[in-house]
């Protein structure tokens, strides 16, 4: 879907949010995600079933509460939600609610009693999940220009040009200098060297230099504490393509996506608009990430090839396991789907995958991030 191009120069919030979800935004499309790119849902049905393993995690630490709540963020046509309420055992599919969060209208053929909603519900008791939501929250876009001020980056909407605008200000400044510093005379954490120390010690290769970006994330911050809140007790989980304050892209992540390729971020509606995300930045007291491998072998989906007798015996069953194993693999694979960021944040219960994690994973595969306390967001 393309629309009509303004010719305006606006920052890239402003710009993603209109090509993405105005009335003829690339998410109002009948094909959804799924006609664009593949997401860990549409991989395979093993991902919503380690999801649901997870939910009923949830309800044991939740000591299996009359109504059982799940929320799919972001739900495109609900294919998680569906996947996950159908995987459960009997006994707590007769609690859970289903939640489908989306700003595209209600697909016809949804089961009726998943209910549709443009934002989470508030005051359950549950699990709320968010994969692949978090990169599509539009962000401004910050640029260093040639005497070493970010200033924003201004998009036309018609053809994807560029040019900069007016230096970035107020608490997108702040944002910047804490958690994704473009200048020498920022530091990106309490106690970190100063100024004069980077200068001194910072080999000049590794300065920031004129062309070095970032995306501001503060919306992103804002749109998961949002999220988190909605919940009295339970866990909240945000998944998506991460980076870390120790190993910010110097140009930043935003690109395009069209019929599955990647493609220039042009946003006139004619394909999706995404960027990395500053997972860390995200997190609230309390919240962990890790990678998607070691959640979903520690959730039970491990890709192990089934052994060759099984062939002899059952060459149905030896052929189901095998491409069970395949569609394992390509969810835990490093350098793809296996990389993915979970934030995981529980609200007043333990963290329930903390144990299989710890048990599963030694940290230097499987634990990227414990977040400390914020004193400030």
């Amino acid at each position: 879907m393309r629309r009509v191009g303004t010719g305006e120069w606006r920052g890239w919030r402003e710009a993603t949010e209109e090509a993405l979800y105005g009335p003829s935004g690339f998410y109002r499309g009948p094909e959804g995600p799924a006609g664009h790119f593949r997401t860990s849902v549409h991989a395979s049905p093993l991902f919503a079933g380690a999801v649901a393993r997870l939910l009923c995690r949830v309800d044991e630490a939740l000591g299996r509460p009359a109504e059982l709540a799940f929320v799919d963020m972001a739900a495109g046509r609900g294919e998680l939600v569906t996947g996950v309420l159908a995987a459960l055992p009997a006994e707590v599919a007769s609690r859970a609610r289903g939640y489908a969060v989306e700003r595209a209208d209600r697909p016809a053929v949804l089961d009726h009693r998943i209910e549709w909603l443009s934002r989470p519900p508030k005051g359950i008791t549950g699990l709320l999940f968010a994969n692949e939501w978090l990169d599509n929250v539009p962000v401004e876009v910050a640029e260093v220009d040639a005497t070493g001020v970010p200033r924003l980056v201004l998009v036309r909407d018609d053809d994807g040009a560029e040019r900069l605008g007016e230096p970035v200000g107020g608490a997108e400044a702040q944002w910047l200098r804490r958690w994704w510093p473009l200048a020498p005379d920022e530091v990106p954490f309490p106690g970190a060297p100063s100024a004069e120390v980077l200068a001194d010690d910072v080999p000049s290769d590794e300065m920031p230099f004129e062309g070095a970006r970032a995306e501001i994330g503060l919306p992103r911050d804002t749109a998961w504490a949002g999220a988190v809140a909605s919940l009295d007790r339970g866990l909240a989980v945000a998944v998506d393509y991460a980076h870390f304050a120790a190993a910010r892209p110097p140009f930043g992540t935003l690109t395009g996506f069209r019929e599955g390729r990647e493609t220039a971020p042009v946003p006139d509606g004619s394909c999706d608009i995404t960027a990395h995300v500053a997972l860390d930045a995200c997190a609230l007291p309390g919240g962990r990430v890790v990678t998607q491998r070691a959640a979903l072998r520690a959730l039970g989906v491990r890709g192990a090839r089934p052994a060759l007798s099984l062939a002899a015996t059952d060459p149905t069953a030896y052929v189901r396991a095998l491409a069970g194993a395949g569609e394992a693999a390509e969810l835990t694979a490093t350098g793809g789907l296996g990389d993915f960021g979970w934030l995981l944040q529980p609200v007043g219960i333990p963290n329930p995958m903390i144990d299989g994690l710890l048990a599963d994973d030694p940290p230097a595969d499987g634990l990227l991030v414990d977040v400390p306390d914020h004193e400030e967001q």
